[in-house]
């Protein structure tokens, strides 16, 4: 399996996360890669190769050219007001307040693009995270061309981001850029599969009335785990895309032997769906020690579903999203790739 890696991703250091009422360093921060990357030179599962660069257009194809115009901007204007720190939100619509257009200044436009003030912007934001979805796009391309599976090592994570909203440290969609990527090519159906301990708030959102995108989520349970807002299981698509969305919430404490069989069911309506092809958000969050997570997964049950995700029996693309817990975190995310290639053999 090759692995998709650039270091650009470094662009995107930010210092200053909204963290339990104070400013703290990002949980989310270049350290998570670099300890991939180690994983991956010790257990070596194929080369490590550079994304190509794919131009805008196709995140044109999940994210509006306004909010792409604000991420690329944001930065310039926000230091050019005056502002010290970096660009976090601090105002949104509202129930109450509910203009649907962008504030004019910096300071009110942050906040009608935001989903959450936790991620703050800083001066590399905007190249990185366009280098994260080339590593994607670059990872669907293998996959595209005859390998059985990629993984696009992507940084910063992207399930979180909608067609024109960023927050849980994401700013594009990786993984939605990738799986539009596979039916822009011709794909009839691709399906994507989010592991994360979060929600794919952004990943539903942008496939949610489609009937050619597949989009499951296994996460925490939205009434104690953000991002709180969306993730029911009642939330199954509209329109043509009805039934095409499905939501495994799951509660605060869910060990393996609870997260197993919403896995296996997931793995059911996939198959049922018959992809062309598999785009697997892959948060390692769901680690027993993970400083972000409700979940109880040990090491060695990553490598358990790896195995299972093979038995789709479908060209599969892994897309980085989230892990904190920076000790382990190497080791869980390979084991899940190991696991894949064990049960592809």
């Amino acid at each position: 399996m090759k692995t998709v890696y650039s270091p650009d991703h470094r662009l995107r250091d930010a210092k200053t996360e909204l963290s339990g009422g104070v400013l703290v360093p990002p949980f989310e921060s270049p350290v998570r890669i670099d300890a991939i990357i180690a994983e991956l030179e010790a257990r070596p599962l194929g080369d490590i190769v550079a994304p190509q660069d794919h131009g805008l257009a196709p995140l044109e194809r999940v994210h509006t050219t306004d909010y792409l115009t604000f991420l690329a901007e944001c930065w310039s204007e926000w230091t050019a007001a005056g502002y010290e720190g970096e660009a976090i939100a601090n105002t949104w619509p509202s129930r109450a307040m509910p203009l649907d257009r962008p504030p004019a200044e910096i300071g009110g436009r942050i906040g009608y693009y935001a989903l959450a003030a936790e991620t703050s912007i800083n001066e590399g934001t905007w190249v990185a995270a366009q280098v994260a979805a080339h590593v994607a796009l670059s990872a669907g391309k293998i996959v595209a061309q005859g390998e059985r599976s990629a993984f696009a090592l992507c940084r910063p994570p992207g399930h979180h981001a909608a067609t024109d909203m960023f927050g849980g440290y994401c700013f594009i969609n990786n993984a939605a850029v990738c799986a539009q990527a596979f039916i822009d090519d011709g794909a009839r159906r691709v399906a994507t599969l989010d592991v994360d301990v979060h929600h794919g708030n952004g990943t539903q959102q942008i496939f949610y009335d489609r009937p050619d995108v597949l989009t499951v989520s296994i996460h925490g349970d939205p009434s104690t785990t953000f991002p709180y807002f969306l993730g029911e299981a009642t939330e199954t698509g509209a329109g043509a895309g009805r039934g095409c969305n499905v939501n495994y919430p799951l509660p605060a404490g869910t060990a393996y032997d609870r997260w197993r069989p919403a896995l296996d069911d997931a793995l059911e309506r996939i198959t049922a769906f018959d992809p062309e092809a598999v785009v697997i958000s892959l948060g390692v969050d769901t680690f027993e020690k993970d400083p972000i997570s409700p979940f109880k997964l040990k090491s060695e049950d990553f490598r358990d579903y790896g195995r299972r995700l093979a038995s789709l029996d479908r060209p599969t693309v892994f897309v980085m999203e989230g892990g904190y817990a920076v000790a382990e975190l190497g080791a869980n995310t390979v084991n899940v790739l190991c696991g894949f290639e064990e049960g592809t053999i």
